[in-house]
């Protein structure tokens, strides 16, 4: 074979590589392009599962604002940059600081002692006491306790009235003052029910598990009684308060208000997915009197406004919302 042969031959070999080039190349930028579309696809369909079901996203036939998934990548990387802080170093723990925390708390001292028939381990002679050594410092947790009160009280009678010389023929009984139940004919006290209370409000316990939690500990207390509880005492017990802290608002001379929407379940004549609103009325930093003041209502409308704002003449600072255009005679300053 001449050299003219071997040229043609490496020619011949160059261009089927190329060929094979091109090929790929075109294969590759297909593939980039289903994979861009598969990504935005799933990026889409990962906010329409999560994210917030109220807001709509216009032009949703439109895939994405980056012509590759590289350029998206980049830009994610850039405002990953700016969010980067720098590492968490370890602060040392002060001393005194454990003494502090637990200086509120009750102490008890658990002391062991040598028995008095101990020797020398060495030499077998008597030992003498010379001193305490402080081993730990620890935190021990008594569970709660549930105790069964029996309520007794003492009856006395007038040992002269009733008798034939005495002035009152019928006999007088004076029995000892008890205090008030917190609802009649209830096992409830105060210590019990304000335990329901903090669970469920507080610790976010709901009362099917308290239930569970209370047979533990050797009482049945149902979820229905628990909810009794809790809605006849707030009723009798708290409401006062509640309708007092709205009285004492109303007499400020600076007041912020607003409603916020929410969603209740299962309310009658209303679909769940339904707005509701929750309105809150707070005194100003100006003021004296610092309070805050919730209410719940089916809807925004003036007439629910009108309601809670009554005949205040004050400054009622809110957004811009029309319903508080004709909800009182107040003076109206919107915020910002």
């Amino acid at each position: 074979m001449n050299e003219q042969d071997e040229l043609l031959q490496l020619r011949a070999l160059l261009k089927e590589k190329e060929r094979i080039i091109n090929e790929q190349n075109s294969t590759i930028k297909k593939q980039q392009i289903l994979i861009d579309n598969i990504t935005q696809a799933l990026l889409r369909s990962t906010k329409k599962q999560f994210g917030a079901s109220s807001e709509k996203t216009n032009n949703l036939e439109q895939l994405s604002i980056f012509e590759t998934v590289e350029e998206l990548a980049n830009a994610l990387f850039d405002e990953q940059e700016k969010i980067t802080v720098g590492g968490y170093k370890r602060t040392t723990r002060k001393t005194g600081v454990r003494a502090e925390m637990l200086a509120g708390l009750p102490k008890e001292i658990e002391e062991y002692v040598i028995p008095s028939d101990d020797n020398c381990p060495k030499c077998g002679n008597d030992l003498k006491v010379i001193g305490k050594e402080h081993v730990r410092t620890e935190v021990e947790f008594i569970p709660a306790q549930l105790i069964v009160k029996q309520i007794v009280r003492q009856v006395a009678k007038c040992i002269d009235c009733g008798k034939k010389k005495s002035e009152n023929k019928a006999p007088v009984f004076v029995k000892a003052q008890v205090p008030k139940p917190v609802l009649a004919h209830s096992i409830s006290t105060p210590s019990l029910v304000a335990q329901v209370m903090y669970q469920k409000f507080v610790m976010g316990m709901p009362f099917n598990r308290q239930e569970k939690d209370w047979y533990r500990k050797g009482l049945i207390l149902t979820r229905a009684d628990m909810a009794y509880w809790t809605i006849r005492c707030s009723e009798e017990w708290f409401m006062p308060v509640y309708n007092k802290i709205h009285q004492e608002l109303l007499s400020c001379e600076v007041l912020h208000m607003d409603e916020t929407g929410i969603q209740c379940n299962k309310e009658e004549g209303k679909k769940a997915s339904s707005n509701s609103y929750m309105w809150v009325m707070r005194s100003a930093a100006s003021e004296s009197k610092q309070a805050s003041f919730f209410s719940y209502s089916r809807s925004r409308s003036t007439e629910a406004a009108r309601k809670l704002i009554g005949d205040y003449q004050g400054y009622l600072i809110t957004d811009a919302y029309a319903g508080y255009n004709k909800a009182g005679t107040y003076k109206r300053a919107l915020c910002w």
